[in-house]
């Protein structure tokens, strides 16, 4: 253990307490799930700080999204950060490069420190309110149709068989998210992505021919090859490729479910995942949500 963790609230472990729970701790992103903290980190240092969970009393996640995300126009990829409530309403925020860490995070957190609130206050007051508002849409069994009894039991052996086969599961949400991903994207982007592939293409090509007739000074050089990286890098995540496309992203998720359904047919569509409950921050740019 290079860095000690540094105590973030009013309470501690022990010495030793604490060098234990952190080398058995789970490591997940830049933060750890241990027997008896939750190990945080900073901006530059992972499970830099830990607090027992005695001191806790929400964590939940944060999306901050540029205004453009939310009008159309805009291409900048949404944040995620882990933000844990402790000592009466301190907060401490960690970003995370993965999404899927934080959720991974807050499952872990769910089985093993199920008295934790995993939804900040105003998502709760959310949550409750769609509740509330599906229950009385719900009607009697007895008033159903048989084509509705018929759906809600297909509707309920695919829960079933997916929470079943969890990985399943896992890769069904991901692929939905990069279909979405794909739908939202403007053609127009992929456009601009490619002219800049095809600069950086150039400004590499130009480069290695001047390193190989010896025109120009050193700085030319680097330039043109930082340059180059620079292109080729911010534009690989815009374009179009064999896995990165509209088409195979329509594609991928019924493929995977039929090849891993086998000789059970469950007849339902894949539709994509429904929008986490979540509240917007008040903070104006970049926006936040909280689930």
């Amino acid at each position: 253990m290079i860095f000690k963790p540094a105590q973030l609230g009013m309470a501690k472990l022990d010495q030793q307490e604490l060098v234990e729970d952190r080398k058995s701790c789970k490591k997940i992103g830049p933060c750890g799930v241990g027997k008896k903290a939750l190990y945080l980190n900073s901006f530059y240092i992972d499970r830099r700080y830990y607090l027992p969970y005695g001191s806790i009393s929400r964590v939940f996640k944060r999306v901050a999204m540029s205004s453009g995300g939310f009008t159309g126009k805009g291409m900048f990829a949404s944040m995620a950060y882990l933000v844990v409530e402790y000592d009466g309403g301190k907060q401490k925020q960690c970003n995370f490069k993965d999404e899927r860490d934080v959720d991974k995070l807050l499952e872990v957190l769910a089985k093993e420190q199920p008295q934790i609130h995993l939804l900040s206050a105003a998502g709760e007051q959310v949550l409750q309110k769609k509740e509330a508002e599906k229950a009385a849409r719900k009607l009697p069994e007895s008033e159903l149709t048989d084509e509705a009894r018929h759906s809600i039991t297909v509707l309920r052996r695919a829960k079933e068989y997916l929470e079943a086969k969890p990985a399943l599961s896992d890769e069904l949400s991901a692929a939905e998210r990069r279909k979405r991903a794909q739908l939202q994207s403007k053609p127009v982007y992929r456009y601009v992505a490619l002219a800049i592939f095809i600069m950086g293409i150039v400004s590499a090509a130009y480069g290695l021919y001047a390193v190989t007739t010896h025109t120009g000074g050193y700085g030319i050089y680097f330039a043109l090859f930082g340059f180059a990286a620079i292109f080729l890098f911010s534009s690989y995540n815009m374009l179009p490729t064999a896995h990165n496309n509209h088409s195979s992203s329509r594609k991928r998720p019924k493929k995977k479910y039929r090849s891993t359904m086998g000789t059970q047919m469950i007849h339902t569509r894949l539709r994509p995942a429904p929008k986490p409950s979540c509240t917007r921050s008040i903070l104006p740019a970049p926006m936040f949500w909280e689930v």
